[in-house]
């Protein structure tokens, strides 16, 4: 991880153990650091998986077999390698990664489809497979460590560990979650983006739990974007072992199913703010909230649009309350919009309204607003009921230092 952390950072919480999820880190040296890069997080027999994956069509093959290997619903074991990404790597690199099941499989005496593996790190390297190899035989034998550690072991240009915790009430039992994440660029919502890993004891089918993840990406991962780019290898998980012993929920219709799913949204909204708090070189993290708009889907892209400016996450980063960059980020979304009922806000005071500047405005205030940390950004397009909020941090000079001497 970075040693400069970000000011936007927040204190990795008390996050407690979950009944049958036992995490261990081992250091396999994909690259010269001097700290542990590989994850290893063993599960109980019969536990439920459920996954969304990066639409990126030049994915890793730990990607692709994930995906293949969800539909199952079963798993027994969790790797993540970090400082590769194992994409773009032909044959050697889908090796590597059924290497690594295999080895774990037989120790667990599982089938190797229920070993996930996940790398992160630079893209056209395939992973050593000695190292692999040799840090996955150091993990199965390493103490069990806290979440935090594991946080960190799976993170890259991350420069703070990320986690969150939740509990809901099902079936008259408390049920714990528990999710680490890692990410800071490379971040665009193309389903999820970035690694996350949700362990539960709750017991859930397979099918539903991945309804739920489903849903609660839809509203959490898929509404972040650092830089527009979205990553090879972008992976969120989660894990349901049953151990917390209530009645599986299959459907809403099950006892607790809407306290969980709230959870599970809660947990998955808590780890997309981290990633976007921990946004390569950001200084502001930025709300931006669509209204009016002709469907929640159309909401949401103007949203994005405008958060994947460069103008404006450049304006936001200047502390410059330029409002003409976002009418232009708006026109240019491609969704329906009329300039004459256009209204922009930023906090609670409204800049722009029917598509003017606003008679009451005064830059004092905004200017004032645009000086902290937090920054909201409101848009109201004035022709439907559809609404969406995105989140996004600003575009400073630390991402382009981030970035170019990334491979160094």
């Amino acid at each position: 991880m970075s040693e400069a952390i970000s000011p936007l950072a927040v204190p990795f919480p008390a996050m407690p153990s979950i009944a049958g999820v036992t995490p261990r880190i081992a250091r396999a040296g994909y690259k010269d650091w001097g700290r542990c890069d590989l994850t290893y997080v063993e599960l109980a027999e019969g536990t439920a998986v459920a996954g969304v994956f990066t639409q990126n069509v030049c994915c890793s093959s730990e990607v692709e077999l994930g995906r293949e290997q969800v539909k199952a619903g079963r798993a027994r074991a969790l790797v993540v390698n970090a400082g590769n990404s194992n994409a773009f790597t032909g044959y050697r690199g889908r090796e590597a990664v059924e290497q690594i099941m295999a080895q774990v499989s037989r120790q667990l005496g599982c089938a190797p489809g229920e070993v996930f593996v996940s790398s992160t790190g630079v893209i056209g390297v395939p992973l050593p497979k000695d190292k692999a190899q040799a840090g996955v035989a150091a993990v199965l034998q390493s103490p069990p460590c806290s979440w935090e550690d594991a946080a960190r072991t799976i993170g890259t240009t991350d420069t703070f560990p990320k986690g969150a915790v939740a509990q809901a009430v099902v079936d008259g039992r408390t049920v714990t979650l528990a999710a680490i994440i890692k990410g800071s660029g490379m971040i665009a919502p193309d389903m999820a983006t970035m690694l996350g890993y949700i362990f539960t004891d709750a017991a859930v089918t397979p099918g539903f739990l991945q309804e739920l993840l489903s849903a609660a990406n839809r509203k959490s991962f898929s509404c972040i974007t650092v830089d527009s780019d979205t990553s090879t290898s972008d992976t969120v998980l989660a894990f349901a072992t049953g151990k917390a012993g209530n009645a599986p929920l299959a459907s809403f219709d099950s006892p607790g199913a809407d306290a969980f799913a709230a959870a599970l949204g809660d947990v998955c909204m808590q780890l997309a703010h981290l990633v976007v708090r921990d946004g390569e070189g950001a200084q502001k993290f930025i709300a931006i909230e669509v209204t009016g708009a002709v469907s929640d889907d159309s909401a949401r892209a103007i949203g994005l649009a405008v958060a994947n400016s460069p103008l404006v996450k450049t304006a936001i980063a200047g502390e410059d309350a330029n409002w003409g960059r976002v009418v232009m980020a708006v026109g240019k979304a491609g969704e329906p919009a009329d300039r004459d009922k256009l209204a922009i806000r930023f906090a609670d005071k409204w800049v722009a309204q029917a598509g003017l500047a606003a008679d009451s405005y005064d830059e004092a205030p905004v200017a004032a607003h645009l000086k902290g940390r937090e920054i909201s950004i409101g848009v109201d397009i004035g022709l439907g009921e559809g609404r969406a909020t995105v989140w996004t941090c600003d575009l400073t000079h630390g991402y382009i230092s981030i970035n170019a001497d990334y491979r160094s």
